[in-house]
């Protein structure tokens, strides 16, 4: 360990001089001109990809509710879903009448709709090392691309599927996670080649954003759209408005500053100057074995499969939680719902930007800063979550913790979540799929077991799930915050690949 402190204190005296010894012109030029540069056109224009992608990811978890209509005796056997108060206006042997006639509606139960929405993630954890090797290997501009149409494309199928049957929804929504789950690994891989390491936080950050925002817009818009024209024009509509964007997407997106027709001559040596010592994409080969033996790639890993737990609980489940136990209509739903995202894409641009302006000024190290940040995003949410468990039915604090959860988890957005590509920016792309590899385990677990802890008592079950996404979310800070690091390791330089 004394050894690994030696060395980490080591990596971090050049990548101070570098900083220090980078033109004022650069630098004047980089924060003049910045958000009228390819850069952050790019961070924009993956905003509202991500926004996209999070969009048809999370359709299914509002509409699921209209598609199977809680209120229905079967969906929901053994339970009393008299827990607390009904405040919807509509009677409740009526509520049926409130969506659309022509859509149909399924038995069913907790543990079934489980499955379902943890289908996803079976398809999803499949290709997260495909995604980052063939982002190395092809670019991420390609995989990215074909990764969302493909995604659009099947969105479209959802209804056709839940008609046939059980079975063939959950086949589809694997695909669905097959194809998206090349996605975020190629976005990785892009900005290795376009994210000067001063500005990281803020671009990456700004770009993932999309996510919440993207959840924000769907909630409450997939509520609305299951209430007047029933919830198979969810699927029609975003997977239609998916399909169109991929256009853009192939038209405004260049694989690198080298590329880019219209990219100043100042920006283009701006990034290619500050990323000069981190190396080229990997090839064929990869320091499998290195990485194995990593404690920083496993503690970032850790940190995912925790603070993802946390996070697709809040995702997947809560549209379930705010229908099933508060006993709001698909419109409230929608729009309760989607309040703890508002939160949290602020504060995912906010924390990025912080984070930037701590590193420019050298008042932390690169790993100082994305632990703190990690600190802050893991500790305070799962507070909240024990705090929630309690209110009962209390809607307004309920809706009040989980905006506070959802806020502060943003915070993770510029601690281990970017951390990748401050140890390893030749893998980027092939790190984020294996630590988003964790995650999406811990996805496919979540909402299982959300459908099984309340398949019997609600607010007990409920209960049961904050506690254990706080504490695993707990364990995860406290691994990371021990082996994290924010200095290239010496496996993933150029030089000592090429031996």
């Amino acid at each position: 360990m004394q050894q690994s402190a030696e060395n980490a204190e080591a990596e971090d005296r050049p990548e101070s001089n570098q900083e220090d010894a980078a033109p004022l012109l650069n630098q004047q030029l980089s924060l003049g001109k910045g958000l009228c540069s390819a850069r952050y056109s790019l961070a924009l224009v993956l905003h509202f990809s991500l926004f996209m992608v999070y969009s048809l990811r999370v359709n299914l978890s509002i509409a699921i509710v209209a598609m199977t209509n809680g209120t229905n005796p079967g969906s929901l056997p053994n339970i009393s879903t008299d827990v607390c108060p009904n405040r919807s206006h509509a009677q409740t042997n009526g509520s049926h009448q409130e969506f659309a006639q022509e859509a149909p509606v399924y038995d069913w139960s907790a543990k079934t709709q489980g499955v379902i929405l943890s289908a996803f993630f079976y398809g999803y954890l499949f290709t997260q090392l495909l995604g980052g090797y063939w982002s190395g290997m092809f670019g991420g501009k390609l995989v990215l691309g074909y990764g969302l149409l493909a995604t659009s494309a099947l969105t479209l199928l959802t209804p056709l599927a839940a008609g046939l049957g059980v079975a063939y929804l959950i086949g589809l929504q694997a695909l669905l996670g097959m194809a998206e789950g090349v996605i975020f690994p190629a976005q990785y891989t892009l900005w290795a080649k376009w994210a000067p390491p001063l500005e990281r936080s803020r671009l990456m950050n700004l770009a993932e954003a999309g996510c919440t925002f993207g959840t924000f817009v769907t909630f409450p818009v997939a509520g609305i759209i299951c209430q007047y024209l029933g919830w198979p024009y969810v699927f029609y509509i975003f997977g239609g408005i998916g399909c169109v964007w991929c256009v853009f997407w192939f038209l405004l997106v260049y694989e690198d500053p080298a590329c880019h027709p219209c990219i100043s001559a100042g920006e283009k040596e701006y990034i290619v100057s500050s990323l000069a010592n981190q190396g080229s994409s990997h090839g064929r080969s990869l320091p499998l074995l290195a990485m194995i033996k990593s404690l920083p790639l496993w503690a970032i890993s850790v940190a995912y499969f925790c603070n993802d737990w946390l996070f697709y609980t809040l995702l997947t489940s809560m549209p379930t939680y705010m229908n099933d136990v508060l006993h709001f209509d698909i419109r409230e739903n929608g729009l309760l719902s989607a309040l703890p995202y508002v939160g949290n894409w602020l504060g995912t641009i906010v924390s990025g930007l912080l984070a930037d302006f701590l590193l420019s000024k050298h008042m932390f190290s690169t790993a100082t800063v994305r632990k703190l940040f990690s600190v802050l995003g893991m500790m305070l949410p799962a507070v909240s979550l024990v705090a929630m468990s309690y209110v009962g039915c209390d809607y307004t604090a309920a809706v009040v913790f989980l905006t506070l959860s959802m806020t502060v988890i943003s915070m993770c957005g510029a601690g281990f979540n970017i951390n990748q590509i401050d140890i390893a920016p030749r893998y980027a792309g092939f790190l984020l799929g294996v630590t988003n590899t964790f995650g999406t385990v811990s996805g496919i677990i979540a909402p299982t077991a959300v459908g099984f802890l309340t398949s019997q008592d609600l607010l007990t079950g409920w209960r049961n799930v904050f506690f254990v996404s706080a504490a695993l979310n707990l364990f995860g800070l406290l691994f990371y915050v021990t082996f994290g690091s924010g200095t290239i390791q010496d496996w993933a330089r150029e030089d000592t690949a090429l031996q």
